[in-house]
């Protein structure tokens, strides 16, 4: 990779971002840290000389606007990004207020976009660079009460697949990385968010809820959950390999469930997958 010095790094201040960050910083990029809490972004400064802390809110348009204005005027333009900001909201489809999935796709997918954009002509010029989105692999497929989420990470997919085509003749690599659980703050996150989800649905839908929900929890019982750095060593190695793959899978389940979803044809995963999740046959 040579003398590519600037990385950007989304959703830094904790997990899979913040591990990213380190990583990088350690092998002497310069990194520019972009989350919501600077006292978190702060505390990893501390750590790393070569890290910039920069406050940016990704479901905030305007501030989004700021942020890419000032990636656009570094004078070491980026030469890395790794797209990692994103959350996740749960809930039926019926359940899910529409301003909550328009700001989960403000942040994982027109946020994504944007610092895209304010990055690539830079690349474009220097003939080389490397844009890294941090999926998932609900990217692939969704569960249940994960539908609007797993909506983003199914657009982050596409617009992964197609600026890999897109820009690969200006030397410009482009990766997907599909997490499966992994142990970060992540999950008490959609947790809050989400709220009492029992307590607010109609109840036809409770029976549902707490299928799935005993099913999945099945699925983590004797579960050894890794933590986020598996993901970020995934994400290192697609920065340093001179030819990366379009796309990395790791982390608790994922290969299983990639592995299922691309052997099976969309019926039979479809059955697959409401068995696994305590769904299929339930009558209300």
């Amino acid at each position: 990779m040579g003398s590519m010095k600037t990385a950007v790094v989304t959703g830094a201040s904790s997990g899979i971002g913040s591990e990213t960050a380190k990583r990088l910083a350690g092998k002497g990029f310069a990194v520019i840290a972009a989350a919501r809490r600077l006292d978190r972004l702060e505390e990893l400064k501390s750590q790393f000389a070569s890290i910039v802390p920069m406050q940016v809110d990704l479901s905030v348009a305007e501030d989004v606007e700021r942020f890419c204005h000032a990636l656009s005027s570094l004078r070491e333009p980026v030469s890395i990004l790794v797209n990692n900001a994103g959350y996740s909201i749960r809930g039926a489809i019926e359940d899910v207020a529409p301003e909550a999935a328009r700001r989960v796709f403000q942040v994982n997918v027109f946020s994504l976009i944007r610092v895209t954009q304010a990055c690539l002509p830079a690349m474009r010029k220097a003939r080389r660079g490397r844009i890294i989105n941090v999926s998932s692999m609900v990217g692939k497929f969704p569960f249940p009460m994960s539908g609007v989420y797993a909506a983003t990470k199914h657009a982050v997919e596409a617009l992964t697949d197609a600026l890999r085509m897109e820009v690969r003749p200006f030397g410009i690599r482009v990766v997907a990385i599909r997490p499966g659980f992994t142990s970060t703050e992540f999950n008490e996150v959609a947790a809050r968010i989400s709220g009492d989800l029992m307590a607010r649905t109609d109840p036809d839908y409770k029976p549902l809820y707490e299928a799935s929900g005993a099913a999945i929890g099945k699925m983590f019982v004797n579960a050894t959950v890794p933590g986020p750095e598996v993901i970020a060593d995934l994400i290192l190695e697609a920065v340093e390999s001179d030819s990366p793959k379009a796309a990395y899978a790791g982390s608790f389940l994922s290969e299983e469930l990639l592995g299922r979803r691309a052997a099976l044809d969309d019926d039979a995963f479809d059955a697959w997958l409401s068995e696994k999740t305590g769904l299929a046959g339930l009558k209300v």
